[in-house]
């Protein structure tokens, strides 16, 4: 499926609660119609315990927005 985005490009989200945020889009789902911007919908994610993190916790990531809600720039 084509998209009018991809990684490395810089876009804004143009829809939603992270409406006017800018940044460079780190992966395309295409099958899903998914993209995450750097620094754009921030999600808290609960991690379990292990070797590398032994505390465990609550962790923010980039969190997934759809391809119709951000606007390719320059």
């Amino acid at each position: 499926m084509k998209t009018h985005v991809k990684k490395g490009d810089e876009v804004e989200i143009i829809a939603g609660n992270a409406k006017g945020k800018r940044g460079t889009v780190l992966s395309v789902d295409a099958a899903k119609g998914k993209v995450v911007v750097q620094g754009g919908r921030v999600v808290k994610k609960a991690i379990k315990r292990s070797e590398k993190n032994p505390d465990g916790g609550i962790e923010e990531q980039d969190g997934p927005v759809h391809i119709s809600n951000v606007k390719k720039l320059g």
